[in-house]
C-alpha cells in the first residue's frame, strides 16, 4: 500500500452491521436521532460554496466510519475464530448518532456525497460513494459533528508479481463459481429465504466480474466482499486488510464458504470438484426442482456469452441480451454513416455502464428512438401503366369537385413515373458499365502478370471507366415531394382529402395537428440532456410510420402559437417545409441530421392572415373554396345520404331522398361553405325516419311506412327554414337593382336588392344596412360619377346644374342584421342612381356586379362562381360582368352557363347602354367611354 498525506475530514459513523467499501454506494438513513448528519451536510455546503458557483457537494470529501466492534482488533485481526457466529445480544446497542470517539473503528473510506433523496418532512437519505481506504487518527471534534485526522491509503498492484496475478485468477473464478451456483440454485446470497435472483442480474453479474482487469484486483475483492454473506466482524476484516493479496485471500475464504453453504443446502455435495462450466451447463438442461441431473459422458464445449438457453428461462435471458438486440435493431435500421459511427461510440458506452447510472436510460432511450427512426426504409410507390388511372379513380370516388387539388395530385405522379423510368434505364446502363469495368480489370490484370509483376494498380482505361461510372450515378432523378397547402374554409375536405391521397399513392398516412402548439421544442423536440427529453412531433411520426415517405399532415397550421419565451414554432417550421433544407433536418434529441425530403406534407389552414410570410413562401398554395349549392347537392347525393343511411342502421330500400329534398335542405337549413352542418341534418332526418320505421315495424303496419320523403316532411322534421333566399321580383320601379354576393361565411352566392330613394333636401346622402366602409365609398363613387355625367345622361337642363339641389337621397340594402362589405355592388350602385335620376326602372331578372372607378370603368371582383350559382338559383336570367372576369366563366358548371345570359362589361357607358337598349343612350354612338389606357 501507499500512504498518502494526511487530512482533515467531516465523519458520517454507520450503522452497526453496515460497513461502506471503495467503489460501492450505500444509503445513509438520516432520522430524529441522528443530528450529527445535517450539521455535517451544512458544513459540506458551506465548504462547496467557497469554491465558487459551480462548486458541488460531491467534491467535498467526508469519510465513513464503522462502529468498532470487541471481537476485532485495533489492526482488523479477527479475535474470534474463523467463521464463528457472534451473539448479538452480547453487543451494546450504539446509535451512531450519540457515538463517542471510543466507538469508531480505525479503519474507514473516504467518501462523497452523490445525492439526497427524499427532500420533503420526515427523514431522509444520504446517497455515499466510496473512493479510498483510510485510517483515523485522531477525532479533533465530536459536536456538532465528528471531524479528524485520517491518512489515505491506495491500493498498489505490482504487474509482476506473479502469486498476485495467481489470486486474482483464483478470485474471479471462485466469482463467477457464485454467480453460476446463484443462477441455478436462485436464491439470494444476502438474505435466507429472500426473493430469486433474477438471470439478468446473474448475468450483468458475470459481466461485471469477467470486465474487471488486474489493475482493479483489489475493487473486485470489495464488491465480491459486499455480495457475499458476512458477519459484521468479517467485513472489518476486509475494510482494514490494506494489502491487496490479504485481502483476496480473505475474500476468497468467504466465497468458498458462500458456494460450499448453497451447494449443501440443495445436496448437490456431488459436485464439489465440478469445473465451473459443468454448472454453466446444468442452467442449460430442462429438469425438475430437487431432482440430480446426469452429466453427460463427453467433452463439455462451454456455450458462447450470447448464446440463448433452450429452457424454461428464455424470456428472462432475452432481457439479459437487450443491448445485443439493441445493436441488431441499430445494424438493421441502415444509419447514414455519421450516425452509425456515433451510436456505435454511445452503445459502447452504454455497455460499460452501470443500469442504475442515471445516463444508462436516457443513452438507452436515445439509441432505441436511432434504431425506431426509418433511415432507409420506404414504401415502394405502385407505379405501373394503371397508375393516374387509378389514383384518378380514387381520388373522384373519395370526393366530388376539388379539381385543381387533383390535378396538382397526378401531376406529381406523373412526374413520380417519368424518374423512375428514367432511374430504371440508369440502372441498366449502370450494371453494363460495371460488367464492363470488371471484364478490362481483368485482363488488365492478366497483361500485367505478363509483362510486368510491379504494374500500376489501375490503369488509364480503368480510370476513364471509373469516371463514366460516376457520371451514370449522377444522372439518377431524385424525388423531392412537393409541399403543399390546402387553404379553404371548414368542412370543405381538407384532412379527407389528404386520406385520400395517401390512398391513391399506397403510402402510409400520418396526422400532426398543430393547432395550440406554442413550443419550439414540440417541432424540433428537446435536448436528450433534459429530463423527460423526448423528439418532436415529426420525428415522432416518423417513428409511427415506419417508413421514410409517408404522407404528413400538417393540420391547422395557421393557428401555431406566436413566439413565446418557448420559441417560435413557426419558426421551427421554416426548416421543415423547405426543400432546399429538409433533407438534414436537425431534431434537438437526435442531434443528427434527417432526411425528410421524400415526405409528401399537406398542410391546411382556414385562413393566410396568421401565416407568416416566409413560412407562407415555402409552401404551394392551393385555394378550395366553399362548395356551391349544386355541388353540395351532389356530394350529398353521392356520399353523405347513403353513408347517413347506413350509420342510422336503415336499408337502401327504406328511405329515399331526392334532389328537391337535398336542396331543400341545403337552401334552408344550412350555410356553410363545407358539409358539416348538411351532414348532421341528413342524418337528423335519418333518424326521423328510423324512428318510423321501426314503430311501423313493431306495430305490423309495414304498409302504411312511405320511404319516398318529400319537401314537407323536411319541414315537419327539422322544423321551421332557418335561411329564406332572395328571389327576383316580378315587376320593378326606377331606383331598384339586383346586385350579387358571395357569402363568405356559407359560400352561396344570393342576390341582393340595392334600393335607392331620394327626398327634398339639402344634397344628404344616407346609408344604411349595416354596410362596410368600402361599400360607402363604393356609393359615394358611384353618385360621383352620375353628378359628373348628369348633362350628357339627360339628367340636367344645364353642364353647371348640380343634381342633388335641394335633393337628399337615401340608399338601404335589406336584410339590415348581415354584415355587407366589399367594392363589388359599384356598378348596381350607378345604375340605380341613374335609373332613379332618370326614373326608367331596371329590367327585374337582370342582375349585375363589379367594381366601378372615377373614370367609370368597371373593373373585376371575385366570387363570380358563387354569385353566377346563387343568381340561376335566384331565377335572374341576365347578369352584366366586368370584361376582366371573363376567363372567370371557365371554371361555372355547365348548368349555370346554359341558365344564364353572361354579358361583360368595361365601362358604365356599356351597362347603361345594356340595361336600356330601347333608349336614346344606346342610339347615340358619342359618349366618353372610349378612353385611353396609356
Amino acid at each position: 500500500m501507499g500512504k498518502h498525506q494526511a487530512a482533515s475530514l467531516p465523519i458520517i459513523p454507520l450503522a452497526r452491521g453496515s460497513v461502506l467499501l471503495p467503489g460501492l454506494v450505500q444509503r445513509v438513513t438520516v432520522t430524529s436521532s441522528r443530528p450529527d448528519v445535517p450539521a455535517l451536510l451544512a458544513h459540506v455546503y458551506e465548504r462547496a460554496a467557497t469554491k465558487g458557483p459551480d462548486g458541488r457537494i460531491d467534491s467535498v470529501p467526508i469519510a465513513c466510519i464503522p462502529l468498532a466492534s470487541p471481537h476485532v482488533g485495533p489492526n482488523g485481526q479477527l479475535l474470534i475464530s474463523n467463521g464463528e457466529e457472534v451473539d448479538s445480544s452480547t453487543l451494546q446497542d450504539i446509535n451512531p448518532g450519540s457515538a463517542r470517539k471510543s466507538d469508531l473503528y480505525n479503519f474507514g473510506v473516504a467518501a462523497r456525497i452523490i445525492g439526497i433523496d427524499g427532500r420533503g418532512q420526515g427523514e431522509f437519505a444520504l446517497r455515499v460513494e466510496g473512493t479510498s481506504r483510510i485510517r483515523l487518527d485522531s477525532i479533533t471534534q465530536e459536536r456538532p459533528y465528528f471531524e479528524g485526522t485520517v491518512t489515505y491509503f491506495n491500493d498498489e498492484v505490482n504487474p509482476a508479481d506473479k502469486q498476485l496475478h495467481e489470486l486474482f485468477a483464483l478470485l474471479k473464478a471462485r466469482s463467477r463459481e457464485l454467480v453460476t451456483i446463484l443462477r441455478i440454485s436462485s436464491l439470494l446470497p444476502r438474505t435466507k429465504g429472500g426473493p430469486p435472483l433474477a438471470p439478468a442480474i446473474t448475468k450483468r453479474l458475470e459481466m461485471l466480474i469477467m470486465r474487471r482487469e488486474f489493475k482493479d484486483a483489489g475493487l473486485l475483492a470489495d464488491f465480491m466482499a459486499n455480495l457475499v454473506e458476512t458477519s459484521h466482524e468479517e467485513k472489518l476484516e476486509v475494510l482494514a486488510a490494506l494489502d491487496v493479496k490479504v485481502r483476496i485471500t480473505k475474500v476468497i475464504e468467504l466465497l468458498e464458504r458462500q458456494v460450499g453453504g448453497i451447494k449443501n443446502n440443495f445436496k448437490i455435495t456431488t459436485f464439489t470438484s465440478v469445473p465451473v462450466q459443468i454448472l454453466d451447463r446444468l442452467n442449460e438442461t430442462p429438469r425438475k426442482p430437487n431432482s440430480l441431473p446426469t452429466l453427460p459422458g463427453m467433452p463439455f464445449v462451454p456455450p458462447s456469452y450470447n448464446q440463448m438457453p433452450n429452457g424454461n428461462d428464455q424470456d428472462n435471458d432475452q432481457e439479459a441480451n437487450e443491448l445485443d438486440d439493441l445493436k441488431r435493431k441499430l445494424q438493421a435500421a441502415k444509419l447514414p454513416p455519421e450516425a452509425a459511427k456515433t451510436a456505435d461510440r454511445e452503445l459502447r458506452r452504454l455497455q460499460k455502464m452501470m443500469p442504475m447510472n442515471q445516463e444508462y436510460q436516457v443513452t438507452r432511450n436515445w439509441l432505441e428512438t436511432l434504431s425506431e427512426i426509418p433511415w432507409s426504409a420506404v414504401t415502394e410507390d405502385r407505379l405501373g401503366p394503371d397508375t393516374l388511372a387509378r389514383a384518378r379513380k380514387q381520388l373522384d370516388d373519395d370526393h366530388y369537385g376539388l379539381d385543381k387539388v387533383k390535378k396538382r395530385l397526378i401531376e406529381y405522379l406523373a412526374v413520380l413515373r417519368l424518374k423512375q423510368s428514367i432511374n430504371d434505364s440508369v440502372e441498366a446502363k449502370i450494371r453494363k458499365a460495371q460488367e464492363e469495368e470488371a471484364a478490362s480489370g481483368a485482363e488488365s490484370h492478366n497483361v500485367g502478370e505478363i509483362d510486368s509483376p510491379t504494374a500500376p494498380d489501375q490503369s488509364p482505361a480503368t480510370g476513364s471507366e471509373s469516371a463514366k461510372l460516376q457520371i451514370l450515378k449522377s444522372q439518377r432523378m431524385v424525388d423531392k415531394s412537393p409541399i403543399m397547402l390546402l387553404v379553404g374554409p371548414p368542412g370543405v375536405g381538407k384532412t379527407s382529402l389528404a386520406k385520400s391521397v395517401a390512398t391513391a399513392l399506397g403510402r402510409k398516412f400520418h396526422r400532426i395537428s398543430l393547432g395550440g402548439v406554442r413550443d419550439e421544442a414540440e417541432i424540433r423536440g428537446h435536448r436528450r440532456t433534459y429530463v423527460a427529453a423526448m423528439p418532436g412531433l415529426i420525428v415522432q411520426g416518423l417513428r409511427k410510420v415506419g417508413v421514410g415517405n409517408p404522407v404528413f399532415l400538417l393540420d391547422e397550421i395557421d393557428k401555431v402559437g406566436a413566439a413565446s419565451v418557448h420559441g417560435d414554432p413557426s419558426a421551427a417550421m421554416l426548416e421543415v417545409l423547405d426543400p432546399e433544407q429538409n433533407h438534414t433536418f436537425h431534431d434537438h434529441y437526435v442531434g443528427m441530421p434527417i432526411d425528410l425530403s421524400k415526405i409528401l406534407f399537406i398542410a391546411t389552414a382556414n385562413t393566410l392572415d396568421t401565416i407568416p410570410a416566409p413560412l407562407l413562401d415555402r409552401m404551394e398554395t392551393i385555394y378550395i373554396p366553399g362548395y356551391t349549392t349544386l355541388e353540395k347537392r351532389h356530394i350529398a347525393m353521392q356520399h353523405l345520404v347513403p353513408k347517413q343511411i347506413r350509420v342510422n342502421g336503415l336499408a337502401e330500400d327504406q328511405v329515399t331522398f331526392n334532389q328537391d329534398v337535398v336542396s331543400k335542405i341545403i337552401e334552408s337549413y344550412t350555410r356553410e361553405s363545407g358539409v358539416r352542418n348538411l351532414e348532421r341534418e341528413i342524418g337528423s332526418v335519418c333518424r326521423a325516419k328510423a324512428v318510423e320505421f321501426a314503430e311501423a315495424k313493431d306495430t305490423g303496419h309495414l304498409d302504411t311506412y312511405k320511404p319516398l320523403l318529400t319537401v314537407e316532411d323536411v319541414e315537419n322534421i327539422l322544423g321551421v327554414e332557418r335561411f329564406e333566399e332572395e328571389i327576383a321580383e316580378r315587376t320593378s320601379r326606377p331606383g331598384i337593382v339586383t346586385g350579387l354576393v358571395a357569402y363568405s361565411t356559407g359560400g352561396n352566392g344570393s342576390i341582393l336588392f340595392i334600393e335607392v330613394a331620394d327626398m327634398p333636401g339639402n344634397g344628404r346622402v344616407q346609408l344604411t344596412g349595416k354596410l362596410g366602409d368600402v361599400l360607402k365609398e363604393s356609393v359615394e363613387v358611384a353618385l360621383t360619377w352620375v353628378k359628373a355625367h348628369a348633362y350628357e345622361l339627360g339628367l340636367t337642363p344645364e353642364p353647371t346644374t348640380d343634381i342633388m339641389k335641394e335633393r337628399s337621397i337615401h340608399v338601404h340594402c335589406p336584410s339590415g342584421a348581415i354584415p355587407k362589405d366589399g367594392p363589388s355592388s359599384g356598378i348596381g350602385q350607378a345604375i340605380a342612381l341613374i335609373s332613379l335620376f332618370s326614373g326608367k326602372p331596371v329590367p327585374p331578372t337582370m342582375a349585375m356586379t363589379g367594381e366601378i372607378s372615377l373614370r367609370g370603368r368597371i373593373t373585376a371582383v371575385g366570387g363570380i362562381k358563387e354569385k353566377l350559382i346563387g343568381a340561376l338559383r335566384a331565377g335572374v336570367k341576365t347578369v352584366l360582368l366586368p370584361a376582366q372576369n371573363r376567363k372567370d366563366i371557365k371554371d361555372l358548371p355547365q348548368e349555370v352557363k346554359d341558365g344564364l345570359q353572361i354579358l361583360h362589361v368595361s365601362h358604365i357607358w356599356e351597362a347603361i347602354r345594356l340595361v336600356w337598349p330601347d333608349s336614346r343612350w344606346a342610339l347615340e354612338s358619342s359618349f366618353a367611354g372610349i378612353e385611353s389606357r396609356l
